[in-house]
């Protein structure tokens, strides 16, 4: 499905990435750990199209996105839900779904389908964006990401800051989304969060994948974990 191959990217001078691959199928989630500053939004960003490659491949079913321009990147069904959420503040919940649907022309039944997901939206559709609350503002993001009915989907920190009824409500999107058959990567610092749903871990370390283990495996080899991490 998606399929990274030794990618190098950085930002101006500064290279971030040195060689990173990693490949993602349909219904699996790939969970990317790191401490800060390991590359793992860069790895994100780099992937949409945001971060220029300097060497290096990505594809979709093996149609290479590594060379599209970055707009047309979402339009061959990536979906990528940014840290911080990234919304139009200014225009309302409805306004910022409408937003996701113009990607890839989508139109009434995609619109009701996110809805669905995230019912608490459909109460604010004429509230601004910026007025919701720090949980909402991530469910908009999220819908308006499903909005392209992606392939793939990119999240990255969707849990940061949020209240456990909030993080669960977002975990049981992605699980469903992974049983609709789309191919998801996820960076999460929360580990007990990427345990309970991933299929397979990838540790990136200083800019480089370093190490990439199934899920059940390292459930079972905790000082796996401290070793990559320290926690």
């Amino acid at each position: 499905m998606l399929e990274v191959k030794n990618i190098h990217s950085g930002y101006g001078p500064v290279q971030v990435l040195f060689g990173v691959s990693l490949s993602v199928n349909a219904s699996e989630i790939l969970c990317l750990l790191g401490r800060n500053g390991a590359g793992k939004t860069t790895i994100m960003k780099s992937i949409m199209g945001l971060v220029p490659i300097t060497r290096g491949s990505v594809s979709l079913e093996g149609q290479p996105l590594h060379s599209l321009p970055t707009h047309r990147v979402p339009r061959m069904g990536v979906g990528y839900i940014p840290q911080g959420r990234r919304l139009f503040p200014e225009l309302t919940v409805s306004e910022n779904i409408e937003m996701g649907l113009m990607v890839r022309n989508e139109g009434a039944d995609t619109r009701d389908w996110v809805l669905d997901l995230f019912p608490r939206l459909k109460d604010r559709l004429r509230q601004q964006a910026g007025t919701l609350s720090g949980g909402e503002q991530q469910m908009l993001a999220t819908a308006r990401a499903l909005c392209v009915r992606p392939k793939v989907l990119l999240l990255d920190e969707p849990t940061e800051g949020l209240q456990p009824s909030m993080i669960e409500q977002i975990r049981q999107v992605v699980v469903r989304m992974k049983q609709e058959g789309i191919a998801i990567v996820l960076v999460e610092q929360r580990v007990d969060a990427v345990l309970s749903i991933a299929d397979k871990v990838t540790f990136v370390e200083n800019g480089k994948d370093v190490q990439t283990i199934g899920a059940a495996d390292l459930r079972d080899d905790p000082e796996l974990l401290r070793s990559r991490l320290g926690v």
